[in-house]
């Protein structure tokens, strides 16, 4: 098998950091696929030997996540932001609204969208405190007849995550991207969750939608094509084309998953290790500060700030240098960012928490 070396502490929130036995695994495999004489990528995908990817894959998703039988999983080209649209096309109908939790950058985008398609509608905004908390399920402001509620889970960005889903009576659509299979899913408040590949579970270029069966049967026939959830349902996400090297991915990276200890091991993990740096920052009297709420904090994208920004620029370019990389925070808020992904080894958690001691000691 291909050896890994020279790997750095990569910290991306996206596309994620792969295990080293998934990358080797891919690496060797790539040329010539079970002895075929040829790529998976380079088959029909309409044959054996990817069909059997494929449908595995389906099998893992539904083994991991414990999927009840009424709800179809669906592989979809274009990942998380195709489904702002995609979503109303398929599940309102000009009868049915939907309440938006507006919880930052991605649930505006996602509301943006299904206001162009129909009745959508923001039931809370989290703008008037900077977009550092999720609310609690007495603030939403829903209106009569709502059928369905759509939060982001975790906002990549912001750094802040619903740490439970309280059951707000009435049918929760989700876009779960940035936590994807980093812990156990309540399907019973659930009628469509979907999310992009590139966080948890594997490359960009395709969105995982699970969505209950009984809404696919509703989707109205002129829908276009492609963008029908009853097109991939009745085809096996088989209709056209797919993102094969993205699901080829996503299979290993299942397999590492179940191996260790599937969404119960991942959850706690993601607790631990998300807690190391949060400590980390409470540790530091004050020379790193947390702009999260403490009870919103993700679990998968932590986000501080220092003093000032030349000090920020001053902490990524040094730790750069100690081989931990992608910890600039995204352009729109600045400060420091480091995501924590289902593959980012405990040692590179490790070795920032060291590193943010020593900087804090230097600098402080």
């Amino acid at each position: 098998m291909t050896t890994l070396s020279n790997r750095v502490h990569n910290f991306c929130a996206g596309p994620c950091v792969l295990p080293d036995d998934v990358l080797a695994e891919l690496a060797d495999e790539l040329p010539d696929f079970d002895n075929s004489g040829m790529s998976l990528i380079e088959m029909s995908h309409r044959s054996s030997a990817y069909d059997q990817v494929h449908h595995e894959t389906l099998d893992l998703l539904r083994e991991l996540t414990s999927l009840p039988d009424d709800f179809s999983i669906m592989f979809i080209q274009g990942g998380a932001s195709l489904q702002f649209a995609m979503l109303p096309m398929n599940v309102l109908s000009p009868q049915q609204t939907a309440g938006y939790v507006v919880s930052g950058t991605w649930g505006k985008k996602a509301l943006a969208d299904a206001e162009r398609i129909g009745g959508a509608y923001a039931a809370w905004d989290g703008g008037s405190d900077g977009y550092s908390r999720m609310p609690s399920v007495d603030e939403l402001e829903l209106k009569p007849g709502t059928s369905f509620l759509h939060v982001t889970s975790n906002e990549t960005i912001g750094g802040i995550q619903m740490t439970d889903f309280a059951d707000p009576g009435l049918p929760m659509l989700a876009d779960m991207s940035s936590d994807y299979l980093s812990r156990p899913i309540p399907w019973d408040r659930f009628a469509v969750v979907y999310g992009g590949a590139q966080k948890n579970l594997g490359p960009a270029g395709m969105a995982v939608v699970f969505a209950r069966t009984e809404l696919l049967d509703a989707i109205p026939d002129d829908t276009p094509t492609y963008l029908s959830y009853a097109t991939h349902h009745k085809g096996d996400s088989l209709a056209n084309t797919p993102p094969m090297f993205t699901i080829w991915a996503t299979n290993k990276m299942l397999k590492w998953i179940k191996t260790n200890g599937g969404l119960q091991a991942m959850e706690h993990r993601s607790k631990q290790r998300s807690g190391a740096i949060y400590q980390a920052i409470e540790n530091s009297g004050g020379f790193y500060r947390s702009p999260v709420d403490q009870a919103s904090r993700s679990r998968m994208n932590v986000v501080f700030r220092l003093a000032d920004e030349e000090l920020e620029s001053t902490f990524i370019a040094d730790a750069a240098e100690q081989a931990m990389v992608n910890l600039k925070g995204h352009r729109s808020v600045g400060g420091v960012r480091a995501s924590i992904y289902n593959a980012l080894p405990d040692a590179s958690v490790e070795a920032l928490t060291t590193f943010m001691s020593d900087f804090a000691a230097t600098h402080g």
